[in-house]
């Protein structure tokens, strides 16, 4: 699995034009639109510390967490910093576009709240929007508008770019009018919330040396400085899972896909995620699963 990819790490990776920017300018944060041609149609499987929003016009196969789904047809992509997924194309020549950015470009000037409390970037949502004709014109309009914005010599472009990413974020929040921007309403989603944001930024395991750090309900309680009964109590009452069931689910996630998208060995996976023998961590994901590690990975072959 590779490591978290940083602004700079995707502009190398994808040998990019930076072009005009907004980075470290008084806080504004980033932003930047580009057309998919400088994709590749194999996108690696990690977490990005920036936010992304795709228009896809083409097929493939995006993995997202323990999950992935089949793009057949136009669609938009939103990727957060916290949930890693790799994009499989079936098309050698990607067609669309994209803009990446900061959460400190949104938030300049944002009524909006934080986006990991939208349903378009939320921790255990759905990141792809399938869209119809009108729509997908629409959106290709918007990105053609940012990418002659951000080429402009007008002083207040970055607010015009920043106009352009909201109505693309309320046009794809119209097409699911139900959801909407939710506030924290008690003590115990603020605190679930928070447990379960620090649970995700545990992952991905980049490397075998990079072990999990938090392993126990204790730990997560000691790191949000609460009790660990109060972590508990709120947990269940928002989940209907146990602290304890939550981190497990995860850990096995993890495996999952350290098991399907890298090459390491069942030793390097097990110390990666904390267990101090393989054969405790093969006992734990065969009694989780009903499959050994390297029965899902013959399996796979």
């Amino acid at each position: 699995m590779e490591s978290k990819e940083s602004l700079k790490g995707f502009y190398e990776r994808t040998a990019a034009n930076l072009g005009p920017q907004c980075i470290g300018q008084n806080g504004m944060g980033h932003f930047n639109v580009f057309s998919r041609e400088y994709c590749s149609p194999l996108a690696p499987y990690s977490r990005r510390d920036y936010y992304k929003i795709s228009l896809i016009i083409g097929k493939g196969r995006l993995h997202y967490a323990n999950k992935w789904i089949e793009v057949d047809r136009p669609a938009l992509l939103f990727s957060n910093p916290i949930v890693p997924y790799a994009w499989e194309s079936d098309d050698e020549d990607q067609k669309g576009w994209f803009c990446l950015f900061t959460e400190e470009f949104l938030q300049n000037g944002s009524r909006l709240g934080n986006l990991q409390d939208s349903p378009l970037f939320k921790i255990g949502g759905t990141p792809v929007f399938f869209v119809e004709e009108e729509q997908q014109k629409l959106l290709s309009d918007m990105y053609i508008k940012m990418m002659a914005e951000i080429q402009s010599d007008y002083v207040h472009k970055y607010d015009m770019l920043r106009a352009y990413l909201f109505l693309m974020i309320h046009e794809t929040m119209k097409m699911n009018p139900a959801e909407s921007f939710e506030p924290y309403h008690n003590a115990s989603q603020r605190v679930a919330s928070l447990f379960m944001e620090l649970l995700e930024r545990q992952f991905p395991i980049d490397t075998p040396e990079a072990f999990l750090k938090l392993k126990t309900p204790n730990d997560y309680a000691q790191s949000l400085s609460i009790h660990v009964n109060s972590l508990n109590r709120s947990v269940k009452e928002i989940t209907g899972k146990t602290t304890s069931q939550q981190i497990t689910a995860r850990i096995i996630q993890e495996a999952n896909a350290l098991l399907k998208h890298t090459d390491w060995n069942i030793a390097e996976i097990a110390y990666g995620l904390g267990f101090e023998e393989p054969a405790y961590f093969t006992n734990y994901f065969k009694k989780q699963t009903g499959i050994a590690p390297n029965a899902l990975r013959l399996n796979l072959v």
